[in-house]
């Protein structure tokens, strides 16, 4: 579709879901899940679709859009893979059933239903990305029933045909992940409308990042050997799995060891071809990939010294891809995720950036379209750039500010009423994996959806609903935070006021079916939250003396850690005795892996800390303690072989890599733990004991959730350190607690997490007084790069203490807001040494 094309449709349809139209999409999805599509029986007013000998034809107009056409070829072959029977794809149907493709406008036959009013689309015309799945009693001469998939669009059609394999049991992770669908010898329709979109956010979609560690070394050596490169085959998984999740926008793998996208021309026309949206980072200003597209000197990538020559790189681009529908992002960095070069002062730095954004547009201008407000473009202030832009940098109206989270899922502003009401409006860049200071994780996936969900529906509240995008670094092992992520950009309220265990109840039911949905929500859930307090990646403090390398925990609070790793493993082993063989991989992948190898990567470390901590007073404690770590080790190494090598007969061969990987970004990375030799261990079992017997913690702490009295704070459940945290949404909500000190010489110490406040990037502040005693202001600076800021994110966790030390005996304490959005998590007693003060005033 030509970009004209594509602007025309986009003016047709708001850039911004109006609240009707959003109320419309949430209101078919209740429908649509009230009543599915499918049923295995004869139901009322509905017909057989499937069944011994009866194989529906889908019929799909050979003018309409490549998209479409490969959508009922996936659909065809999920089909064969739940029915085992082959459905045909033809212009026109075969037998007395069939199921009827087309977008409106393409398809001449969707059109006649339409004319003959057979198809209710009286909200899907000039809609974006909509669609209408129904069944309709004899639709032409010679069909007696059929299913119709009818979308306002090309991509609305398309998401309509994976809708339909998903009402079957097909999830969007099936060959991703493996999720056998089950066997269904029978479909029969259920009568009915079931109507969808338009999306809560326009451009939705994911940034395939860090690619060497896994995606990279898979392709080359595993699925696509022949190229030994991530190229067309590859991502044509990758931009099914988008459509399957209702995505449409990808910013494709970008590491120096990869080949940039726009390299091979096949990349750009299959992405055409299945309707994605493309798109660069904020890093990669006009679609150029600069590690590997930059082949002049790297101090020529300097738009104050050579601004005719990044110009001509810059067009050579624009002229190229001008045909197809991308996302552009305008602005400017340095050549690999690094500050723009150039200019020194910040009144320098947004005179220059005005101007290359001007000039940016001109290059759009003269070879997109003439009108540059009708070409989809992003400014992302990501880092250092944020800064700028608060410095006066001008936006053009049209451009869409994508709002960047800190790296570590909090996001760092939010748009003003002003901001939002831009006419490109607002989005957000949220990572969901990163490699950066002051630690990466590019392991597992760990940041609870409740989290995600929490930052996301505020962003869209504040008017972030133009575009989402999601770095998800290899795909694999994100699954669940990508379903989570993408599903709340379709329909933000689908999983508004839902607790985090009611999402992963949903959405094991839906991929690893029903009977161990409760269980496996269960464990995930836990497993998020244990994450949450110290990501496997994360398993790295500054050494407190010599090289020892010891946690701020004390050894009571990491007995009680590594219990609940090794009960959380044992539940684990228990319920994947009872998958179905045709759903192990599945589970593996997705639920066992994730879980016990973050288990012993915590094993791994604290074991290992034991054994320094004990070893000149202790010598058989330690010595069991090194054999714990040890066989941690040999735990990663084994599970991480059968991922790559056993699971699915080795189709992720390479995929996984053990933590860390390499020496690459070794500052970013958590060192390796030294272990002892084999001489200088024993049995793991007087360790271990230990470890299961250790008692409950938390005497001192007073969780935030047991408040005595609250007055405008809310419970958001799977983060924080106990149920979850208290959050207040406006200034001036209070919180009073009952607080017991045991002894002299204890301080109360308050911790939250480190999100933004609302505004523009000021403090969290809170007031607390006890019983009854003068307000002591407490508050925490949000200075990204700080070494507070770093402590913070990587506890998930900001605390200060309120002086002076208590008396033993009760208290009362108040904690009042003074902004909006602060996390409340726990009240903590502890000794003055343990308590951080250069935070409070």
């Amino acid at each position: 579709m030509h970009v004209a094309a594509v602007c025309a449709l986009a003016l047709a349809s708001s850039a911004v879901p109006s609240r009707g139209a959003l109320a419309a999409s949430v209101s078919s999805r209740a429908v649509a899940e009230s009543a599915p599509i499918f049923a295995d029986g004869p139901v009322r007013g509905g017909f057989q679709l499937m069944g011994a000998g009866l194989v529906p034809t889908i019929v799909v107009d050979p003018a309409d859009a490549a998209v479409v056409r490969h959508a009922a070829d996936d659909l065809s072959d999920d089909i064969l893979t739940v029915t085992g029977q082959r459905a045909t794809i033809a212009a026109m149907p075969a037998g007395k059933t069939a199921i009827l493709v087309g977008t409106l406008g393409q398809s001449p036959l969707i059109d006649r239903l339409v004319t003959a009013k057979r198809v209710d689309i009286s909200r899907l015309k000039g809609a974006w990305e909509s669609f209408v799945i129904a069944s309709v009693d004899r639709p032409m001469p010679g069909v007696d029933k059929a299913l119709v998939v009818v979308g306002s669009d090309r991509r609305g059609t398309a998401f309509g045909v994976y809708e339909v394999a998903q009402a079957m049991g097909v999830s969007p992770w099936a060959w991703w992940a493996d999720v056998t669908p089950k066997r269904r010898e029978t479909l029969f329709v259920r009568a009915g409308v079931h109507r969808f979109g338009p999306p809560s956010v326009r451009y939705r979609g994911v940034f395939v990042n860090d690619e060497d560690w896994g995606l990279y070394p898979w392709a080359v050596k595993t699925f696509d050997p022949e190229r030994g490169d991530i190229g067309p085959k590859t991502y044509r998984k990758v931009f099914t799995l988008l459509l399957r999740l209702k995505a449409n926008t990808l910013w494709p793998a970008m590491h120096h060891t990869t080949a940039p996208f726009n390299s091979d021309p096949a990349n750009a026309k299959l992405a055409e071809e299945y309707g994605i949206v493309m798109g660069s980072s904020h890093a990669e200003a006009m679609l150029r990939n600069n590690v590997g597209e930059w082949k002049d000197d790297p101090a020529k990538f300097n738009y104050a010294t050579n601004p005719e020559g990044v110009k001509g790189y810059w067009e050579e681009r624009a002229k190229a891809n001008a045909g197809f529908e991308s996302l552009w992002t305008v602005g400017m960095r340095g050549i690999h995720d690094t500050g723009m070069v150039g200019p020194k002062t910040t009144e320098e730095k947004v005179a220059l950036l005005d101007k290359i954004i001007a000039d940016q547009r001109e290059i759009l201008s003269r070879n997109v379209n003439a009108d540059v407000a009708k070409v989809p473009q992003i400014f992302v202030p990501y880092k250092e750039v944020l800064g700028v832009y608060r410095a006066g940098l001008k936006v053009p109206d049209d451009v869409t500010i994508v709002w960047p989270d800190d790296n570590f899922g909090y996001i760092r502003q939010f748009a003003s009423p002003e901001e939002a009401a831009r006419k490109g409006g607002a989005g957000v860049y949220y990572h969901l994996s990163y490699l950066g200071y002051p630690l990466a994780y590019l392991w597992l996936s760990t940041t609870p959806p409740a989290l995600v969900q929490e930052e996301m529906t505020h962003a869209w509240d504040k008017g972030a609903r133009n575009v989402w995008i999601a770095n998800v670094g290899d795909i694999k092992p994100a699954e669940i935070g990508t379903s989570h992520f993408l599903e709340m950009a379709w329909d933000i309220d689908r999983w508004r006021g839902k607790t985090q265990k009611q999402f992963l109840h949903d959405w094991t039911a839906r991929n690893l079916g029903p009977d161990l949905a409760a269980k496996t929500a269960d464990l995930m859930d836990r497993y998020y939250r244990l994450n949450f307090e110290r990501r496997p990646e994360h398993l790295e403090w500054l050494p407190k003396a010599e090289s020892r390398h010891l946690s701020s925990y004390t050894p009571e609070e990491v007995n009680a850690r590594l219990k609940a790793f090794r009960t959380l493993v044992d539940e684990t082993k228990a319920a994947g005795q009872q998958v179905s063989p045709e759903l192990r991989d599945a589970w593996f992948e997705l639920v066992e892996f994730p879980i016990r190898v973050s288990a012993a990567a915590n094993m791994r470390f604290f074991a290992a800390e034991r054994y320094n901590a004990v070893i000149d007073n202790d010598q058989a404690m330690a010595r069991s303690a090194g054999g714990a770590a040890v066989e941690a080790q040999a735990e990663i190494t084994a599970l991480t072989d059968r991922f790559n090598n056993q699971i699915a007969g080795g189709k992720w061969r390479w995929l996984m890599p053990e933590e860390p990987a390499d020496s690459q970004w070794r500052i970013y990375r958590a060192r390796s733990i030294p272990l002892p030799g084999a001489g200088l261990t024993a049995d793991s079992g007087k360790f271990l004991n230990v470890v299961d017997n250790a008692g409950p913690t938390g005497a001192l702490t007073t969780e935030a959730e047991t408040f005595a009295a609250n007055a405008g704070w809310r419970l958001v459940e799977g983060v924080g350190r106990g149920r979850g945290v208290m959050i207040a949404d406006a200034a001036g909500a209070s919180l009073s607690f009952k607080v017991d000190v045991p002894s002299n010489g204890l301080s109360l110490q308050l911790g939250v997490l480190p999100i933004f406040p609302d505004g523009q990037g000021g403090e969290i502040v809170l007031d607390v007084s006890i019983d009854g005693g003068p307000v002591q202001r407490v508050s925490w600076p949000r200075a990204v790069g700080a070494p507070a800021w770093a402590q913070g994110v990587l506890d998930n966790l900001l605390k200060a203490s309120v002086g002076p030390a208590l008396s033993p005996g009760a208290h009362t304490v108040q904690v009042v807001a003074r902004t909006g959005r602060v996390a409340l998590d726990q009240l903590r007693l502890a000794a003055p040494e343990d308590v951080p003060t250069h935070e409070n005033h």
